[in-house]
């Protein structure tokens, strides 16, 4: 979620001399325009200790050229559970390494960083 926020900010200017201060109030205007992506809860932030080490386990199999498949079968035959205690498919080791991929395009999205916009300053008047 992008957050936008445009900001008007106004300040009065009082130390004028002569006869402008008694009939007029002076004003300098800007805006400022900011966007965020830290302004929701992601609860999705953290890995536990168990699911980074069985990512890593399935990654390196993965990249020493075994398929889906026998990956599964390697960690159904170690005895190794899925996080919710069943039996290792193909479709559930998939599925971990691409939502790892997208966890961190997640987090990189989270904490980009975006540059203030910044008006141009005006000067108000208004007459007392």
């Amino acid at each position: 979620m992008l957050f936008h926020q445009s900001k008007l900010f106004c300040y009065r200017r009082i130390d004028l001399t002569g006869d402008l201060t008694s009939k007029y109030t002076f004003y300098l205007c800007f805006s400022v325009k900011y966007k965020t992506h830290k302004l929701v809860h992601y609860h999705n932030l953290k890995y536990s200790e168990k699911q980074k080490k069985l990512h890593d386990l399935i990654q390196s199999l993965h990249e020493s050229g075994m398929g889906y498949r026998k990956i599964a079968k390697l960690l159904n035959t170690k005895k190794i559970k899925t996080i919710r205690g069943n039996l290792w498919e193909s479709n559930q080791v998939y599925a971990i390494l691409k939502r790892y991929k997208e966890r961190l395009q997640r987090l990189e999205f989270i904490n980009k960083e975006y540059e203030m916009v910044w008006s141009r300053m005006k000067i108000k008047y208004e007459l007392n």
